[in-house]
């Protein structure tokens, strides 16, 4: 047994924020008391936590561990690490490996290595379509028995409303999240940055804030008539804000994540043609930035992810235009979070809430929470702890980050997944 001891236990799902002490048997929570009550001689092993934030794993539902078919860029075993660093004890792995995830034996390959080379929980994510090509419907059935938690052809929008509408049709059946990028590629064709005037003064196509906005609305008219569970992936407009709200005003079954790069950055993080802040969708405008913090504050917005899409130095040094989209986070994804709740967006317990309750519920995991019974997927953190991110620390594949050399606060100083420390500062 494990006794974490003299910790400010903070649990969105109990409303938790005191001092506690945590009693771990196995890979379970076996009891939560006030400190002192449970006696240090009743555990093998005492995880001093005074001074430390005691949260409930991360669970982060947007990530591209690129295995199989990419292992160059990232692995299941390298980007679990990652993880695991970040305080992030469970991650929702993206379809588009090579090949595609959309059949159950490419799912039960990834469950089989990360059940052997993997420091944390992965649930597949699988495609929507088969090839993710937006055509033909993957079966649902297999993918779900072989244990994936939803289905998307993410990097990809279901283009036919027609073919989406199957797909939403399809999905109640097993009641699982549909997650779209909405995205129209007619109006988005060619751009590779944010339509505005970063992108005319640096001579690049832009990809305009209509594109996400007219996309979320058709699947927010295909769930209406559908009765699905819609997912909106990675919201960065405040068309796809309006929308959203509206959306949930009138009971449609619908939630949607973020990620920081879009409460914290804007299209001119861009300039001098910085390919580490190309992403898709792009890094958009202070409005569009500000109304992203709105909709996190008022719950518009369900979940804070990363949208982890690991790319090696080589694919990144090249012109903007040919450099692929994509950032890595999952190493940043807790202090940059933090942000929020330091410059009074929201409190603290809605920055976590964002970031555990709210991701494992949206996925059905029985994730995301600190109470007895639940599994014993902990993270310490300081948040007081202020230091500078260093890229070329992660421990992940790649180094493609904005935020390297950021001054930020809040540090995971140990992670256990399962009862299980995976991550330790300093330790390796």
């Amino acid at each position: 047994m494990i006794l974490v001891r003299g910790g400010r236990l903070i649990d969105p799902a109990s409303g938790t924020d005191a001092a506690r002490d945590l009693l771990v048997d196995g890979g379970t929570i076996l009891g939560i008391e006030e400190p002192g009550v449970i006696r240090p001689e009743a555990a093998d092993e005492v995880i001093e936590a005074a001074g430390l934030a005691v949260l409930p794993g991360l669970v982060d539902v947007h990530v591209h561990l690129r295995e199989p078919g990419l292992e160059y860029k990232e692995t299941i075993a390298s980007g679990t690490r990652a993880a695991a660093a970040g305080g992030v004890t469970s991650v929702c792995c993206m379809p588009n490996t090579r090949p595609v995830n959309d059949c159950g034996a490419v799912t039960r390959f990834i469950l089989e290595r990360a059940s052997v080379g993997g420091a944390v929980n992965v649930f597949p994510i699988g495609a929507a379509t088969k090839g993710s090509e937006g055509e033909g419907l993957s079966d649902l059935g297999e993918l779900v028995d072989s244990g994936c938690v939803a289905v998307s052809d993410d990097g990809r929008p279901i283009g036919s409303p027609a073919v989406m509408r199957r797909v939403l049709e399809y999905s109640r059946i097993f009641d699982i999240p549909v997650v779209n990028h909405c995205e129209d590629l007619g109006l988005s064709a060619g751009g590779v940055m944010n339509e505005g005037k970063t992108a005319s003064a640096l001579g690049l196509r832009g990809i305009p804030g209509a594109s996400e906005e007219v996309m979320a609305r058709r699947d927010i008219a295909l769930a209406e008539l559908t009765g699905a569970r819609l997912h909106v992936a990675h919201v960065s407009t405040a068309g796809a804000v309006r929308a959203l709200r509206e959306a949930k005003a009138r009971g449609v079954r619908v939630t949607a994540e973020t990620c920081p790069h879009y409460f914290l950055l804007t299209d001119e993080a861009v300039e001098r043609y910085n390919t580490n802040a190309k992403m898709n969708p792009p890094l958009r405008s202070a409005q569009d930035r500000q109304a992203i913090r709105e909709g996190l504050a008022d719950g518009t917005i369900d979940a804070i992810c990363t949208d982890h899409a690991p790319h090696q130095a080589d694919e990144k040094e090249v012109e903007f235009d040919r450099a692929p989209f994509g950032i890595v986070g999952l190493e940043t994804l807790l202090p940059l979070s933090l942000v929020l709740w330091r410059e009074g967006v929201m409190p603290l317990m809605d920055v976590v809430r964002r970031l555990t309750q709210a991701p494992a519920e949206i996925m059905k995991l029985d994730r995301g929470r600190l109470a007895p019974g639940s599994p014993a997927d902990l993270a310490l953190v300081d948040l007081d702890a202020e230091y500078r991110v260093d890229a070329s620390l992660f421990h992940g594949k790649t180094r493609n980050t904005p935020f390297d050399g950021w001054t930020v606060i809040g540090r995971v100083e140990r992670t256990l997944a399962g009862g299980v420390t995976v991550y330790r500062r300093g330790h390796g």
